[in-house]
């Protein structure tokens, strides 16, 4: 049962050897492990520090004040923070010996304002858009932001780390602008060289492509979902990942109603028999999505059922036919899969979306709890 009356349990073995198996993946390079958006939901200290117990020699962030946070906590490993936006606190990252992603011609100027406030040298990835057009510098900048750094680098004020850049379609395998993206990244690099750019590393490998493609591995590989067990690839065997978190929490009541008993809000559902309904006290303030109404899958009193009606802020019912629950009976919304309990995956199949969404919209309000389940 939940220590309370819904938690969210993470196994951080689990995360470590995730860690593990995808550096085994990767002999040739580090493994960065990204801990943005909280850990993906699964609570960024605890998931960076089973991380860099499996291997992971870099940490990835989103923005400067999650890389903040690591630093307080103590984690002295190197940790990049890729998405700057204005007014970004520069100083405070170049104190604390934070890697800044570089996505824009000018920052390179506030950055290196940054280093001479500080007193101390900065550390910048620079970013090259090849074919994401997303964040990064685009073919027509990186050759003049690539010469702003290597000055700012002589000058003694900043120091290139890294290059990097990200896919757009690396979990679709064979998609054409795989091989595309990685000649523009290497040109991209042959770029910087020119310029007399050395830096410590390369990365241009996601989840998807630290599991598929080997020849865009470099310095350095960044998995970030396939970190915490899910696959970025669904049905791609022989991963050897393990899902880390489990959603689950006490069946707060069970009630009988007659057949054409409307439920929930709507009467989006109406029993065709008489039933007993179970309360499960989770909804769409807790992160389950309100769409996974009357689709949902959730497994209670060992069989997989489907939620009922709309999903309500704070709980949602599940038609239970006959049967009944013990004081003790538990709802099980996805896990690993062992037990015949849905997956994430499973979730984000009726949803339309992907696994990453599932696990990062869990709310605060549901406590994480650490161990094995």
């Amino acid at each position: 049962m939940p220590s309370s009356f819904a938690e969210a349990r993470v196994d951080l073995g689990a995360i470590s050897e995730n860690t593990a198996a995808l550096a085994r993946r990767a002999p040739g390079a580090g493994v960065m492990g990204v801990v943005k958006a909280d850990g993906y939901g699964h609570g960024m200290l605890p998931a960076a520090r089973a991380m860099l117990a499996g291997g992971a020699e870099w940490l990835g962030t989103a923005f400067i004040e999650e890389a903040l946070e690591l630093r307080g906590a103590g984690i002295s490993c190197p940790v990049v923070a890729w998405i700057l936006p204005p007014h970004a606190p520069l100083s405070a990252a170049v104190a604390a010996d934070i890697d800044l992603g570089v996505s824009t011609p000018g920052l390179v100027a506030d950055i290196r304002t940054a280093a001479a406030e500080t007193g101390r040298r900065a550390r910048v990835h620079l970013k090259a858009d090849t074919g994401l057009n997303r964040g990064g510098l685009t073919a027509e900048q990186w050759p003049e932001t690539v010469a702003a750094a290597a000055r700012a680098e002589a000058d003694g004020l900043i120091r290139v780390t890294g290059v990097f850049s990200h896919f757009a379609c690396a979990d679709e395998p064979g998609h054409p602008s795989i091989a595309a993206q990685t000649s523009a990244f290497h040109e991209a690099l042959e770029i910087a060289g020119k310029a007399g750019l050395e830096p410590e590393v390369r990365h241009l490998a996601n989840s998807a492509a630290t599991l598929t493609l080997p020849e865009t591995h470099f310095d350095l590989v960044r998995p970030g979902i396939a970190s915490y067990g899910l696959s970025p690839i669904p049905g791609l065997a022989g991963t050897g990942l393990r899902p880390a978190m489990t959603l689950r929490a006490a069946v707060a009541l069970v009630k009988r109603v007659p057949a054409g008993s409307g439920v929930s809000y709507g009467h989006r559902y109406t029993t065709d028999r008489a039933a007993n309904l179970a309360l499960v006290p989770l909804g769409y303030g807790d992160g389950v999505p309100r769409a996974a109404t009357n689709s949902g899958p959730v497994q209670i009193g060992g069989r997989r059922r489907t939620v009922s009606g709309t999903v309500c802020m704070d709980q949602f019912m599940v038609d239970i036919g006959d049967d009944t629950l013990g004081a003790d009976a538990e709802a099980v919304l996805f896990g690993p899969g062992d037990d015949g309990e849905p997956t994430a995956q499973d979730w984000a199949d009726v949803l339309g979306t992907i696994p990453y969404e599932i696990v990062t919209r869990i709310s605060p309000r549901v406590p994480r709890v650490y161990g094995a389940r």
